[in-house]
């Protein structure tokens, strides 16, 4: 489901910018994050205690601004990449971010690795090289040199905002709660990318001509965003955001075949072999489990004496008992 998802951002966004040179990737994300307001954070004013919204923003408010920055700044890159380079690539370059999210899980998550989940990421890099390769033989007459490689470098930088999203979102899933993270999300998503729409996009929206198609294009994308956002922090509770960010990624496979019907592209042997390997690297991820090691404890020893000062009153004590005893 959540794969699908991710497909269906994809194309509609493949869509609006190719059939009607529609790049608004802000407006696009603004529409999801009013979603997530509308629907987890009133929920989160109707909470009781520590999971009331005004509890939740006296004390970790500027964290959720920092979470939410990192979350809408990955959205935006990531979407307007679609302007700059092929559906295809964006999908696999965007696992660029799963050895970030391993690195970031390692040292705030405490998680820990085995040597063949080194080996399975550096597999599926090997992968994202054959994808960039068949680009390149494939020549890409629709796009210039210059405009490919400003889309891969959007992508490497979305793809690691998203890890950074998405540890932040196994450690509030896992230690708090689902509504609280999308709750959040929905709120300052919703502050930060409306102030960016009206700084950045506000000419594009007024020279869109919209008609019903345009109107279900952005539905469409909004509605697929809208479920991933509310559908992964349920498997990442149950799992981790690096399996969750393995897994997904067939949705490559979705995008191929979508953009061979609707963007013509030209069909390669290396696009299936890139996306191969990726599995590969995904099954050698998961033959073995990952563990979590324990927050470094404490280097001042336990305190094993009662102390001098409490010393007269523990024989005080004892003499009390022994004389009770007596008697």
């Amino acid at each position: 489901m959540l794969s699908l998802c991710i497909c269906g951002t994809a194309v509609t966004s493949q869509y609006l910018a190719e059939e009607y040179r529609v790049n608004t990737p802000m407006l696009q994300s603004f529409i999801n994050y009013c979603l997530l307001f509308l629907f987890y954070t009133v929920m989160l004013t109707f909470q009781s205690g520590s999971d009331n919204l005004l509890s939740i923003l006296k004390k970790k408010w500027w964290k959720y601004v920092l979470l939410g920055l990192a979350d809408v700044e990955a959205n935006y890159l990531i979407v307007r990449a679609y302007q700059y380079t092929t559906l295809t690539s964006v999908q696999l370059l965007d696992c660029f971010g799963i050895p970030v999210l391993m690195a970031l899980s390692w040292f705030i998550l405490y998680a820990r690795y085995r040597v063949i989940h080194f080996v399975a990421v550096a597999v599926c890099l090997l992968g994202v090289g054959t994808m960039v390769g068949a680009d390149i033989l494939a020549g890409r007459e629709d796009s210039s040199g210059s405009d490919v490689l400003i889309g891969d470098i959007l992508v490497l930088l979305g793809a690691s905002l998203y890890a950074v999203s998405n540890v932040c979102e196994e450690y509030v899933v896992k230690k708090l709660s689902r509504q609280e993270f999308l709750g959040m999300v929905g709120l300052f998503g919703t502050i930060i990318s409306g102030i960016q729409l009206l700084i950045v996009e506000y000419k594009d929206i007024a020279g869109i001509r919209w008609d019903w198609k345009i109107a279900l294009l952005f539905v469409a994308f909004a509605l697929c965003m809208f479920c991933l956002y509310s559908f992964m922090p349920l498997v990442i509770k149950v799992t981790s955001a690096t399996s969750v960010n393995l897994g997904i990624l067939t949705a490559d496979l979705y995008s191929l075949f979508f953009g061979l019907f609707l963007f013509g592209y030209k069909f390669s042997g290396l696009y299936i072999l890139s996306f191969s390997v990726i599995m590969v690297g995904f099954i050698l991820y998961c033959s073995t489990p990952t563990r979590t090691a324990e927050p470094a404890e404490s280097s001042v020893p336990p305190v094993t004496g009662i102390g001098i000062d409490n010393l007269g009153l523990k024989l005080e004590e004892n003499l009390q008992e022994t004389h009770s005893a007596a008697l």
